[in-house]
C-alpha cells in the first residue's frame, strides 16, 4: 500500500515537472479556460499547449470537458491551487535564506 501512495507521489510531480505545465495549473486555478484561451495567455502555439494539456490529463491533473466544438479545461482537484501556493512560499522561504547568505558575506 505505501509503495502504491509513494508511486501515485512520483507520477503526481512528474506531471508538475515543466515550466509550462506549470503556467498552466497557474492559469487554471483562476478559472477553467479552453485552449485558445491558454495559447492567448500563455503567448505559445496550439499544439506545445496541446501536447502539455495532454500530459496533464493523462495523470489526471486537469480535466477536459466539451462544450460544443472546444474542450474547456478545468484542475481535477481544487487542493492543486494549494499546492501551487505551498511551492510558491517554499521558494520564497529559499529566496530569503540566500539573500541572508549573501548579505553576511557583503558584510565580511
Amino acid at each position: 500500500m505505501q509503495h502504491n501512495i509513494q508511486q501515485f507521489k512520483a507520477d503526481f510531480f512528474k506531471a508538475l515537472a515543466h515550466p509550462m505545465r506549470i503556467r498552466i495549473l497557474e492559469i487554471l486555478s483562476e478559472g477553467d479556460k479552453n485552449v485558445n484561451e491558454l495559447q492567448s495567455i500563455l503567448g505559445s502555439e496550439g499544439s506545445a499547449v496541446s501536447q502539455q494539456l495532454a500530459v496533464l490529463r493523462n495523470k489526471n491533473v486537469v480535466v477536459g470537458v466539451k462544450e460544443g466544438t472546444t474542450v474547456v479545461y478545468s484542475l481535477r482537484d481544487p487542493l492543486i491551487k494549494q499546492l501551487l501556493i505551498v511551492a510558491k512560499q517554499i521558494f520564497d522561504n529559499h529566496l530569503v535564506d540566500t539573500i541572508s547568505i549573501l548579505e553576511v558575506i557583503r558584510n565580511e
